[in-house]
């Protein structure tokens, strides 16, 4: 019909609504072309209980279960991911339950996949602050045994290509590869070794992804200014996080990466889970007046919407949203 067609120019796409699926809406602001509204959704959202009365299985079930058990617990998943995307519009869905799992992308890709984009999660694909349980050995490593340090690297690298492959076999459109990779104050380590340890494995990563047919999104909280252009070098598609508490701009962001790296998130969470609505509010515009401007940005916190922020400050960034895109509407 009519109303699935693509538009035929950037003015139609701004203007007519209800025009693409989610698929395509994501999949053209990654491509830094205009949508008729900026596309929406979150890594992980942890509030189906208060949104809907579901829960999801717990974390710790899925490692001992049956087949007919897992089978189970995909359909408990399928149904409230369905509730997600159906009631906040998500254009996309990165599977979070069960984590990094064949089975569970498959069934979200039938489920979902000819509306939505269907993705995997995975972490821990190379050296990152959440792998370092003893930082003055790791210290003390990056000088003295950096052979062992790339070794681990590159074991690790070949552990997520094979989880690459199969997530990609089972149908993902896309990749999350989450790796923390600075705090608040700066990258975990000096910009030379994230580019001796880091940069080279996390490239391969998305190199792989890209050549399989699907999209690499990568994620890092704080600041990450000192590194941002080793994060555009890997060729990624999206950068996801775009830490305001650590001081990230995504003005500034955008500047450097328009182009080159589309980018997610930056609704800053401190703010979403403490309020008030005046200051989500602000956080919220400023992503939207600074980052969607041709294209290259999705909407979304600047981490997930993880347990105990209040569902209402999501669903008011989410109204946020709503009225600034029927303001840029009017002649």
């Amino acid at each position: 019909m009519w109303a699935h067609r693509l538009p035929e120019s950037k003015e139609d796409v701004r203007y007519r609504e209800d025009t693409m699926t989610g698929k395509e809406r994501i999949t053209r602001a990654i491509r830094f072309e205009e949508t008729e509204r900026v596309p929406h959704f979150e890594t992980m959202f942890e509030l189906e209980e208060e949104a809907f009365g579901l829960r999801f299985p717990d974390r710790d079930s899925w490692a001992g279960c049956t087949a007919a058990q897992k089978e189970r617990q995909i359909g408990t998943c399928m149904e409230v991911y369905g509730r997600i995307i159906e009631r906040f519009g998500w254009d996309a869905l990165a599977v979070y339950w069960p984590w990094a799992d064949p089975e569970g992308v498959a069934a979200a890709k039938r489920e979902f996949g000819q509306e939505v984009l269907i993705g995997g999660i995975m972490s821990q694909t190379v050296w990152s602050i959440e792998i370092i349980e003893d930082w003055t050995q790791f210290s003390v490593d990056l000088f003295d045994k950096q052979a062992e340090l790339h070794a681990q690297a590159e074991q690790r690298c070949q552990g997520a290509l094979e989880v690459i492959d199969r997530l990609i076999d089972a149908g993902a459109d896309f990749l999350y590869l989450a790796n923390d990779v600075a705090f608040n104050a700066g990258p975990f380590m000096s910009p030379k070794h994230i580019g001796e340890f880091v940069t080279p494995y996390l490239t391969r990563q998305v190199q792989h992804i890209q050549e399989r047919g699907a999209l690499a999104f990568i994620h890092t909280d704080g600041m990450i200014m000192p590194i941002l252009d080793q994060l555009v070098s890997t060729g990624a598609d999206v950068l996801q996080s775009i830490d305001p508490m650590a001081g990230m701009d995504i003005a500034e962001v955008k500047r450097v990466c328009a182009g080159r790296m589309a980018l997610m998130g930056n609704v800053q969470c401190n703010l979403l889970q403490d309020g008030p609505d005046e200051a989500i509010r602000e956080s919220a515009l400023y992503c939207l007046e600074h980052a969607s401007a041709g294209g290259g940005y999705i909407y979304g916190s600047s981490n997930t919407i993880f347990p105990g922020m209040p569902l209402r400050n999501y669903e008011y960034m989410l109204s946020v949203r709503e009225e600034w895109e029927q303001t840029r509407r009017k002649p």
